[in-house]
């Protein structure tokens, strides 16, 4: 049985204002090309499916389209979890109807955990019959979905207790998973007994890698709720991740994967090579390939003084490719007409600057905004520090109201506003 593993699609995103549909409906279809010509029995998306919990008509049209589009290939079964930034009611809602298609969401931590656990069969292609794998599909597991909250806790307890309500939650779906095993185990020719156990899961783990303007938000107050290997049972033999988007090995076990986002989602990941894994598990082991996904909008990031920017502008018009480019600018002199500078030396060109970051306006009034600095370059705990300063709060103070800060914020993240 083959298996494709992807995540982080956050269909609907823009870049700085730039509508990204067509390099996301250039993916998909790439996909479904991919799935036919690798022989895709069951097609795994780990979270973050779309950008917001609110996505837009379009980007609802390139989900639904793509995955009537992907019942129509080689392709079996499809498993879909959700991310943080999806909304579960949205994702759950036509869950019943895609079963259809033989399309399973689970969009939120489900009251019976065996509705976690899907029994796929797809037709083999050794013998007459059916293989058979076992998947814990296990979406991104909220605050709420894993711990209670008790008064006085300090942090500390509010991480320990985060990290050990995963692991529970993951070990039991994952006995579930292994009774239903034993279960096929019996009614099944003693020649093909090998029924595989895969995960999949939406979640931070310790030491894993972001860059900056990927977009990944924390998904806890702290850093220690950042879940290890040794959080997953065994017994699983496979671990589809989604929410980093780096491509990632955990903790040096080669069986529990991030594939990473399919298309750069800030300029930070401009020079990462994207990928899906494809993955098989038969009677000799596992096997990890990755399958290089194409750039379908190239993105630069240029920095230096305006002899450094004009002069890889020149470079880069001399590609003929179209670029998007984010444009800092660090020389010594304040230069205030620097956007229509570097226009005048693109014209003619296929390419568009996103985003002008001009450093030397920027530290002369760093405490304050300016025609040069908007809300997109900061980050909502940037803001609060500025509130504190504004206010003149002590240091030692501000230690318990940045972390309180921050729980809100998760938690209006976490808000489902399509559950009503």
């Amino acid at each position: 049985m083959k298996f494709l593993h992807t995540s982080d699609w956050h269909l609907g995103r823009s870049l700085y204002g730039r509508k990204r549909y067509e390099e996301f409906g250039a993916f998909l279809d790439w996909l479904l090309e991919t799935i036919e010509a690798e022989a895709i029995d069951v097609l795994l998306v780990a979270g973050d499916i779309f950008d917001t919990s609110t996505p837009s008509n379009r980007a609802q049209t390139l989900y639904y389209q793509f995955l009537c589009k992907v019942a129509r290939t080689c392709c079996q079964q499809v498993v879909i979890i959700a991310g943080n930034h999806d909304s579960p009611s949205f994702l759950n809602a036509p869950k019943d109807l895609l079963r259809a298609l033989n399309v399973h969401v689970i969009g939120s931590k489900c009251d019976a955990p065996e509705d976690e656990v899907i029994v796929l069969s797809v037709p083999s292609r050794q013998r007459k019959g059916e293989d058979h794998a076992i998947v814990c599909a296990v979406p991104y597991l909220r605050d709420r979905d894993v711990r209670t909250v008790e008064p006085g806790e300090t942090i500390d307890d509010k991480n320990r207790k985060l990290v050990d309500g995963i692991q529970s939650h993951y070990r039991e779906v994952t006995e579930i998973a292994e009774e239903k095993r034993r279960q096929l185990q019996e009614n099944t020719a003693e020649d093909y007994v090998n029924i595989p156990i895969l995960a999949m899961g939406h979640l931070f783990t310790a030491g894993g890698k972001t860059v900056d303007g990927d977009g990944v938000r924390e998904l806890y107050v702290g850093s220690l709720a950042h879940v290890g290997k040794e959080t997953f049972p065994s017994s699983i033999e496979y671990l589809a991740l989604g929410h980093l988007h780096v491509p990632q090995v955990v903790g040096g076990s080669d069986h529990i994967r991030y594939c990473g986002s399919p298309i750069p989602m800030g300029f930070g990941e401009a020079k990462q090579q994207k990928q899906v894994l494809l993955v098989s598990l038969d009677h000799s082991g596992l096997v990890v390939q990755e399958r290089h996904v194409p750039c379908f909008q190239k993105l630069e990031r240029v920095v230096g003084s305006l002899d450094d920017l004009l002069m890889r502008i020149e470079t880069l018009k001399s590609h003929e490719n179209s670029y998007w480019l984010e444009v800092e600018y660090t020389g010594r002199e304040v230069l205030g007409n620097l956007r229509e500078v570097l226009e005048e030396a693109l014209e003619g060109s296929q390419i568009e600057i996103l985003r002008i970051k001009n450093r030397r306006v920027m530290d002369r009034v760093i405490k304050a905004v300016t025609a040069e600095e908007t809300l997109d370059d900061l980050e909502p705990t940037d803001v609060f520090s500025r509130c504190l300063d504004t206010y003149e709060v002590p240091e030692d103070e501000r230690a318990e109201l940045v972390l309180s800060y921050k729980e809100i914020i998760k938690d209006l993240l976490e808000e489902d506003v399509r559950g009503d």
